[in-house]
């Protein structure tokens, strides 16, 4: 879930019509999960098809991309590659809590409690190879453009903003900030009223942005102690060191400069290689963007024959795709 950097950033409500024009990188997993989260129904239970598949993840990322080239936004997916070694304790410690948490989830809704039942199953989505097939099939169909990470989603994206063959990266989570990406976006796929966990309460979730060079000037750090800061907190690559949160680290860091300047270093688990994977992160230079015309037949065909998708809805969002194909031309839509 990514090291939560927010007390640090001041982040600056946008509007999504502010993002118009601009090329964002879109973290995939991250998004995906989202859509696996939050579009459910009410007792917890995922969007499924007449067959019984799981179609979140498909109804996600349909609607939320037709919102966003309908703005004008020319969205690239990045799928993450192969998970780092040492994220693989983080993965299993996922597992677990997902595991808990679907036994929780089946015992809320024994007994009723709807509420209980949407809050614990929201815990339990699980990305599979097939529906990261599906996603990557359907962005085909769609003319939106994917690319497979090497490693981390979130390291290629900020990549490419580095390069400047993307205005911004998109994710839910700050590690975007730690690979160095100038403009992070968030809460674009997920904008509206949220329910907070928990909590009779519901808030307002608006597009925000952070600019990396304004958080580390505003904290008086280099991008190098941040990463330090991250370390010292814990990140998915390490555990962090017991009773450290931002505020403590960004002291600790100020005073001493980085890590190594620390009393009980020793307790930084595999210092140099977690500072490695952010400030040298496995990415590739070997991609190319291009938004293509929609295939509207293989779209119908895929949604609403193999899924059993309304088709009224689907044609609704088909014409947002092909109005954007006409705007960026058809000599060349886009390519870098």
């Amino acid at each position: 879930m990514g090291i939560n950097l927010k007390p640090l950033t001041a982040p600056k409500a946008v509007s999504l019509d502010e993002l118009s024009g601009m090329t964002i990188a879109v973290d995939a997993y991250n998004v995906l999960y989202q859509f696996l989260s939050i579009i459910r129904q009410r007792d917890g239970t995922p969007l499924k098809d007449a067959y019984g598949n799981v179609t979140s993840h498909l109804s996600g990322m349909l609607y939320r991309t037709a919102n966003l080239v309908e703005l004008g936004i020319r969205p690239v997916y990045v799928f993450d590659g192969k998970p780092h070694p040492l994220k693989m304790k983080t993965l299993h410690e996922r597992r677990i809590v997902k595991e808990r948490a679907m036994e929780e989830w089946e015992k809320a809704r024994e007994r009723g409690d709807m509420e209980e039942a949407r809050k614990k199953a929201q815990q339990t989505s699980v990305l599979s190879k097939d529906m990261v097939d599906e996603a990557k099939k359907l962005l085909d169909l769609l003319g939106i453009p994917h690319i497979d990470a090497p490693g981390e989603g979130e390291a290629q994206a900020s990549f490419m903003s580095m390069r400047g063959d993307a205005d911004a990266a998109y994710s839910q989570d700050f590690d975007c900030l730690l690979f160095g990406a100038p403009l992070l976006v968030r809460n674009v796929a997920v904008t509206g009223r949220r329910k907070l966990p928990g909590r009779q309460k519901w808030v307002n979730v608006s597009p925000e942005r952070i600019v990396l060079r304004d958080v580390l000037s505003a904290n008086e750090i280099t991008r190098e102690q941040l990463v330090d800061m991250a370390i010292l907190v814990g990140t998915d690559f390490n555990g962090g060191v017991k009773g450290i949160g931002p505020k403590t680290a960004l002291k600790l860091i100020r005073k001493y400069g980085k890590i190594e300047e620390m009393e009980k270093m020793e307790e930084v688990e595999n210092l140099r290689e977690v500072r490695n994977i952010f400030l040298h992160p496995s990415v590739t230079d070997r991609y190319s963007v291009e938004w293509k015309e929609i295939d509207v037949s293989g779209v119908l065909d895929f949604l609403c024959k193999e899924h059993r998708f309304g088709e009224d809805r689907i044609r609704h969002a088909v014409e947002k795709f092909k109005d954007f194909s006409k705007s960026l031309g058809q000599k060349n839509l886009f390519d870098f």
